[in-house]
């Protein structure tokens, strides 16, 4: 097997455990790498719902792949990496899409999280990510955002699952060509540009801070978003509780995220 040098991985279903934390176990085997052994996390969530994880693994300032590879970072170098939002158009076809409709519309770009209302939805995500959202109603976001021409690197839709079908069957048949519509669940879309993904991402980061090929990373990943870099690295590794269809492209599957399965595989290849 090819030697691994870098860790990417996912974050919710994946490194978090079933309390949506870090477990002493993972904490204890990421402790025991070298600290020039890069651990890259790549995830849908905005940088700060990633930095204090990094932190509690003592990694802080290590670069970080947010919104599934719209926006990729490196705060040590205080420099952004790659930047790809979704048009500013496509950001106002969304909303409209929303109007009228009970459909819970939040708006992400780099480093800012804007919500319309802290209704149950909002609420709920702060509790799950720890980040505190910018009110404001998305009307006028979009407006601020028209000065410098700047869509949004997310647009998260959450709200009942009937409504969230149809509001998927819509933006599907008019967006569908441009943008990513990725259901982490049947009341949740996440929706990117097309044209980025996690695999991309990984590859440029790689290439331009660590001189590490694809072939030395080893990728967990539980859903579809982490498909293709599952593919792409030399060691792709579904997690136990992962959709079917990731488990069977990927090289190996490891025990689930309650279960402790990032750390089992880190202790069994690379501590042992």
């Amino acid at each position: 097997m090819q030697k691994i040098n870098a860790i990417c991985t996912d974050i919710d279903g994946t490194l978090l455990n079933g309390d949506r934390v870090l477990s002493p176990r993972l904490l204890q085997a990421i402790a025991k790498l070298p600290k020039d052994f890069p651990i890259i996390l790549a995830s849908s969530r905005m940088p700060d719902a990633m930095r204090h994880l990094q932190q509690d693994m003592g990694r802080l300032g290590e670069p970080l792949i947010c919104y599934n590879g719209g926006f990729v970072i490196h705060d040590e170098q205080e420099e952004v990496v790659h930047d790809t939002p979704i048009l500013l158009e496509h950001c106002e076809a969304l909303v409209d899409i929303a109007r009228g409709t009970e459909i819970h519309v939040s708006l992400y770009q780099g480093e800012k999280w804007y919500e319309p209302e802290m209704d149950y939805w909002a609420q709920r995500e702060a509790r799950n990510t720890r980040v505190e959202p910018t009110v404001k109603q998305l009307d006028q976001v979009l407006e601020m955002w028209k000065s410098g021409m700047k869509g949004a690197h997310k647009v998260m839709c959450m709200g009942a699952a009937e409504e969230i079908e149809l509001f998927y069957r819509q933006a599907e048949q008019h967006l569908g060509s441009a943008l990513h519509l990725y259901r982490s669940k049947d009341t949740y879309i996440e929706i990117a540009p097309k044209t980025i993904s996690k695999a991309s991402a990984l590859a440029l980061l790689l290439e331009r801070k660590f001189g590490i090929g694809m072939d030395e990373v080893m990728a967990f990943g539980d859903n579809y978003n982490d498909m293709e870099m599952l593919q792409a690295v030399g060691l792709g590794v579904a997690m136990g509780n992962a959709r079917e269809e990731v488990k069977s492209i990927a090289d190996r599957v490891t025990l689930s995220n309650k279960e402790d399965g990032v750390a089992v595989m880190i202790e069994v290849l690379l501590l042992a």
